[in-house]
């Protein structure tokens, strides 16, 4: 889910089992390669949207004419947003009949505006809709994405990409079904949550970066005692609390169970381990370990304490390197994630950002997808990557100054997705899991609500989502 969201997912075979991991995936050096001005196009899967967008596909923008190409985004951190200009402007520049007009939003803007934008009469033609039920699922059920699998069959998305990563942003023509049908986007970066930290403040404490989350709350305390806000932390965008959730459940459940719970294999939120998170949460807003008005407090506003030295830790996405760095140095910033225990592999959130998708109602969907296409091919992974963002499939050229936390965040992606520690973001368990789960973490820091009475809610949304079915 950059900013995500935010940020990974459902159905079909569990993660860890699954013969080629998100590591195999996100490291692999392929190219996306262009087809020749002109190919056939096919549509797998079922759904009216399959067979409304079978036929030919033109892959050369400059014979489609004057194009006004609407662009949506939530690339509003610095790293994202610079090189989303930088392509745009670059795409425009190969070719002069098409302007792009973009819209960006917050990624939580983008929730609550993009449903409407694309039921409007003069919808967007490319949007980044996040993964899973409530967004993506959501409007394929309403028909307002089109499938891509034939863009994908021209541009070779569906060989450059690992079967794990399109199943991502694969639904069911009626949306009921995620990780299997029609496949309605692709991702351009890829993504984890993890801590990041100030090396000065860590060292005058007499610390080292924390490998498990007995260090982390080691370390929270002795800053707590030195007089330093121990973590950043500004949840009124809401997203920032799945984040920390999410990081601590992963390593109080294990990443079996958190699986089990997104994937609806049977686990229930009210076990042990999503409680015993839970009240981790709550204990660190009691001890004052975290932001005062944490609730108050907005994601950049905690990012931006924390770059400027206000605090020792940040819990936040690889999306926030980019601009932390240039803000701090980025040989004077860490980042790690965390693991069980000494010499484990590091478990976490994660997965691939936002996926670029078509709008069914777009004017011009196959200069759409050419544009798409320019975001996601090696080129274009490449300027992200040159912006600080960690590309969905580096280039092999890719090689981050050792020291830096743009080095850190590669180590830790490589960790993660190599070793089978990637885990699904929690919000994409149900349709309305999002609002629910948002809202139960700000009443849970609040004090509001017990962690026993956390997971009884998160568990009730679940259950009626299953027998909706």
């Amino acid at each position: 889910m950059n900013d995500r969201t935010p940020a990974s997912r459902r159905r079909g075979t569990r993660l860890g089992t699954r013969r080629r991991r998100y590591a195999a995936v996100a490291l692999a050096t392929a190219c996306l390669t262009a087809a020749a001005a002109c190919a056939p196009g096919s549509s797998s899967g079922s759904g009216d949207g399959a067979a409304k967008n079978a036929g030919p596909v033109s892959t050369d923008p400059a014979k489609a004419g004057k194009v006004t190409l609407t662009v949506w985004d939530q690339n509003t951190d610095p790293g994202s947003d610079a090189s989303t200009k930088a392509l745009n402007k670059a795409f425009m520049k190969k070719y002069p009949n098409v302007t792009i007009k973009r819209v960006s939003r917050s990624f939580a803007d983008l929730k609550t505006t993009l449903k409407l934008a694309l039921s409007s009469a003069n919808p967007p033609d490319v949007v980044q809709a996040n993964q899973g039920y409530p967004d993506m699922g959501t409007f394929v059920k309403a028909q307002l994405l089109q499938p891509v699998d034939r863009y994908a069959k021209t541009y070779h998305w569906d060989t450059a990409y690992p079967a794990q990563l399109l199943d991502l942003n694969k639904f069911s023509g009626d949306g009921k079904t995620w990780k299997t049908g029609n496949l309605y986007g692709v991702s351009q970066t890829g993504e984890i949550v993890g801590v990041y930290y100030n090396k000065a403040k860590l060292k005058s404490l007499g610390l080292k970066p924390p490998q498990t989350l007995a260090d982390f709350q080691t370390a929270l305390a002795k800053a707590k005692a030195s007089g330093l806000l121990p973590l950043s932390y500004g949840n009124a965008d809401k997203s920032p609390g799945i984040h920390l959730l999410g990081v601590v459940q992963a390593l109080t459940a294990g990443k079996s169970e958190v699986r089990k719970l997104v994937f609806s294999e049977g686990a229930k939120w009210t076990g042990s381990g999503t409680v015993k998170a839970a009240t981790v949460l709550r204990d660190w807003a009691k001890k004052g370990y975290l932001t005062q008005g944490f609730n108050g407090q907005s994601k950049d506003q905690a990012a931006a304490a924390f770059a400027e030295g206000k605090s020792l830790f940040l819990v936040d996405g690889t999306w926030q390197a980019a601009g932390l760095a240039t803000k701090m140095g980025a040989d004077k910033l860490g980042f790690t994630a965390l693991a069980p225990k000494a010499g484990d592999t590091p478990v976490t959130q994660g997965g691939e950002g936002l996926a670029w998708a078509v709008t069914s109602k777009s004017k011009h969907p196959d200069v759409a997808a050419a544009y798409m296409n320019f975001l996601v091919d090696e080129n274009g992974m490449k300027l992200s990557a040159d912006y600080g963002n960690l590309p969905a499939l580096p280039p092999a050229s890719y090689s981050p100054r050792s020291g830096t936390v743009h080095a850190d965040v590669l180590a830790a992606w490589k960790s993660v997705s190599e070793k089978d520690g990637l885990l699904p973001y929690l919000d994409y368990t149900t349709p309305t899991f999002y609002d629910t789960l948002t809202a139960a973490v700000q009443e849970l820091m609040a004090g509001q609500i017990s962690p026993e009475k956390f997971g009884q809610t998160l568990q009730t949304d679940h259950d009626s989502f299953l027998k909706s079915r």
